[in-house]
């Protein structure tokens, strides 16, 4: 027969031949603090080349030429691959608030035949190949305390408990076309689901306790996932990416070599801002760094002069660093903090004795928190964008009615720290195994009424009327003056519609808060009602 195929075989080895790729490149890589405030994970280089053009490159090696990359994060960063390798782009513009799952969920018309290839993954070794006989999900040869699957005896994926960890899990995968379609099918469905917003893809392989795919199983030191900043700086010392403005600057103020900074790990992500932990010379500190946008919300010379202000008063943690220019800032951490429980009747009422104590030291600087001045800002950074809101002119002009009212009742200005939310309240045991009050972040302070604070915080909290009330009678143990009461109900619709206004500047730059920007908006219009209700009472009215 002279060693000729058949056409039967030539179309089985066909429908085993990888066609294209799927590269996940959309997320923030929040472990890769404090890497990622400048670059994508993707753009990571190890030996002077990039992680995503390493990947690449492998898969022109075995003529794999469809490849398609989900961005998000940067997305602008990854315009030059289109160029250069002929690579399309597909932007995921949820990358903020949900997880990978959702980022193949927008490629899975080409799952068949495809190769589905984490970002931010340095082979060794090329691990593709012109034929593949099987679809698979790779696995190291190592254990994993991390990983939520073993290798069985039948080569299949088993689940395991996390706490007893699994084989390391390198998040490469193939699917062939008979796969691809159960596997489109399930993202399809989780996608729809809420709950699976955080979730990995690797979730749509599962079938039951087992994945729909067998295991690939390869020698774990030829793929290494760069997750960290130490894990970049592990398997390339002089990558340029190590030497960024923080931590040159961590250096600079703490006076130690790049190696003393260690166990370098994200908090979670704040709405403002991104801040890690680190370690050095068996000593924890926060560095923050002011995330998208920051620069045009924040005066950091006014934030340095509110920390001035408070220094040595007892009040917030301990300041070591802050730039009035670009707002790094590194302060000491407090170990084993907790935050304020919103719905804790005691953690309340030390919250408002801590809040009611620094109001009345009376601190002054020279700026003011203007309001109104502050929704107007926050309107002109829309760029002449109308609000998503389409009764909002008449909202506002509700809101801007009560004005007369508040000027009315206000008593005093003092130092308001106007951010003043459960979030920022921090618990931290001391000495003698009583806990401490302290309250960070001081990013928006400035002279105002002090009663703001207390409407803030209730916003925040996304409190109903009652569990309002019930925090303005812990901040006024003596009890609370009713035109008093009704201006923090002024408060609260005011700055309803400020951080509403704050919340859609945000939105336009890719960064979501959900049902926290809807509601904000909603106490704008709630609140206005409840005061004109209130007046009308007493037979009084706005004007």
């Amino acid at each position: 027969m002279g060693g000729l195929l058949t056409e039967k075989a030539k179309l089985a080895l066909d429908a085993r031949t990888p066609r294209r790729a799927i590269i996940l490149a959309a997320g923030f890589g929040m472990r890769m603090v404090p890497i990622n405030t400048s670059i994508p994970k993707a753009l990571l280089e190890v030996d002077g080349e990039k992680l995503i053009e390493r990947i690449i490159k492998h898969l022109h090696k075995v003529n794999i030429y469809e490849i398609h990359i989900v961005i998000g994060f940067m997305k602008e960063r990854f315009d030059y691959l289109v160029a250069k390798y002929g690579v399309k782009l597909i932007e995921n513009n949820e990358y903020s608030t949900k997880n990978n799952l959702h980022s193949l969920a927008l490629a899975t018309e080409y799952l068949e035949n495809a190769y589905i290839i984490p970002c931010d993954i340095w082979c060794n070794k090329n691990p593709f190949h012109n034929r593949e006989l099987y679809s698979w999900y790779m696995v190291g040869d190592l254990i994993d305390d991390d990983s939520t699957v073993r290798i069985n005896r039948r080569m299949e994926l088993e689940k395991v408990h996390p706490s007893t960890g699994g084989n390391c899990m390198i998040g490469i995968a193939y699917l062939n076309q008979e796969d691809a379609v159960a596997v489109r099918e399930k993202i399809a469905l989780l996608d729809k689901e809420k709950e699976y917003d955080n979730a990995f893809w690797e979730e749509a392989l599962y079938d039951g306790d087992k994945m729909l795919v067998y295991a690939n199983v390869v020698h774990s030191k030829d793929f290494v996932e760069i997750d960290t900043y130490e894990q970049l700086r592990e398997i390339d010392s002089e990558s340029n990416q190590l030497k960024t403005n923080a931590i040159q600057v961590i250096k600079d103020v703490l006076k130690v070599a790049p190696e003393d900074i260690v166990n370098i790990r994200a908090l979670k992500k704040g709405m403002t801002n991104r801040s890690f932990l680190f370690e050095c010379q068996n000593q924890k500190y926060i560095m923050r760094i002011p995330g998208e946008g920051t620069d045009k919300l924040i005066n950091r010379n006014n934030e340095t002069a509110v920390y001035r202000a408070i220094d040595h008063k007892n009040i917030c943690e301990n300041l070591l660093y802050i730039n009035p220019r670009n707002g790094y800032k590194i302060t000491e951490f407090l170990e084993g903090a907790r935050e304020c429980d919103a719905n804790n009747e005691q953690d309340l009422s030390r919250c408002m004795a801590k809040l009611r104590a620094f109001h009345e030291l009376e601190l002054h600087v020279d700026h003011d928190f203007d309001i109104l001045g502050q929704i107007d800002f926050y309107e002109s950074l829309w760029e002449g964008k109308p609000s998503i809101y389409s009764d909002y002119d008449d909202v506002k002009k509700r809101v801007l009615s009560l004005t007369n009212f508040v000027n009315k009742h206000i008593d005093k200005r003092v130092l308001t720290h106007i951010d003043a939310v459960p979030d920022n309240f921090l618990f931290v045991k001391n000495a003698n195994g009583d806990e401490d009050v302290y309250l960070i972040d001081w990013e928006y302070a400035g002279m105002q009424d002090p009663h703001v604070d207390i409407a803030m915080f209730c916003i925040y909290a996304l409190y109903d009327r009652t569990q309002v009330d019930r925090l303005i009678d812990l901040y006024f143990a003596e009890g609370c003056p009713i035109f008093i009461r009704i201006k923090i109900y002024c408060y609260i619709a005011q700055c309803g519609l400020l951080w509403s206004n704050w919340c859609e500047y945000k939105s336009q730059l890719g960064v979501e808060f959900g049902e926290y920007s809807t509601k904000q908006y909603e106490y704008a219009k709630e609140y206005y009602a409840i005061v004109r209700d209130e007046l009308k009472k007493r037979g009084e009215y706005l004007q």
